[in-house]
């Protein structure tokens, strides 16, 4: 199986996860029979995007989740779908919402210290240009110190690429299940590697009010 580190670096580069299942044991005496492909495992959640670019002329968007021994990640692209290069130097912001679509108070780390390990690298400036990508990871545990207390659970995740810049709902590939712990860590947006190019949407014109929200500041 592919080694824990191995596998979060696999979701922040946008290649699927896969993993094979073994073969089921033969039975004794059994006629001998060809043997079948192996049958393979990838995570629900894809790199595709809308048909058109936002008004941004930036595109963000999860590549699958994965979740083993309490400790959860979220891989992350943005994309310059736009016309002109795109400045970054920092971390994704997040806003981690409920059922209601109610903003959840909780703890944003720049990195994942607290958390886990490996995804602490500060933030160095980047200039995408129309095509680049650059990734990210969203880190967190489903972790409960307190019986007494309710589990922080959300359902959707709202990401812009920096403070004061317009947010877009990026599918969080199942719960935000934060047991009470109240923290979620984000690691820097890095340049993604060139040997695995997205395809852009095509820019597209205003129509009407956007539907993305500046993300209010919530870190500590």
């Amino acid at each position: 199986m592919t080694p824990r580190p191995a596998r979060l670096r696999l979701l922040l580069s946008g290649l699927p996860l896969v993993v094979a299942l073994p073969l089921a044991a033969c039975t004794a005496g059994a006629e001998p029979t060809t043997p079948a492909p192996v049958p393979t495992v990838t995570p629900t959640a894809t790199p595709a995007g809308p048909a058109t670019c936002p008004e941004s002329g930036v595109l963000i968007r999860s590549t699958g989740s994965d979740a083993a021994m309490g400790l959860r990640a979220l891989g992350l692209e943005l994309v310059n779908c736009g016309t002109e290069p795109y400045e970054l130097n920092g971390y994704p912001v997040l806003v981690v919402r409920d059922e209601q679509r109610q903003p959840i108070t909780l703890t944003v780390v720049d990195g994942a210290k607290g958390i886990t390990s490996g995804f602490d690298a500060p933030p160095r400036p980047l200039t995408l240009r129309p095509g680049d990508r650059a990734t990210a990871a969203v880190l967190w545990r489903n972790t409960f110190t307190d019986s007494t207390g309710a589990p922080t659970n959300g359902a959707y995740l709202d990401v812009a690429p920096a403070d004061g810049r317009p947010a877009q709902a990026v599918d969080p590939d199942g719960p935000i299940d934060l047991g009470n712990t109240g923290r979620i860590g984000v690691s820097a947006w890095t340049r993604a590697e060139p040997a695995t190019p997205a395809q852009p949407p095509a820019p597209s014109r205003p129509s009407g009010a956007p539907s993305v929200a500046v993300t209010p500041d919530g870190r500590v």
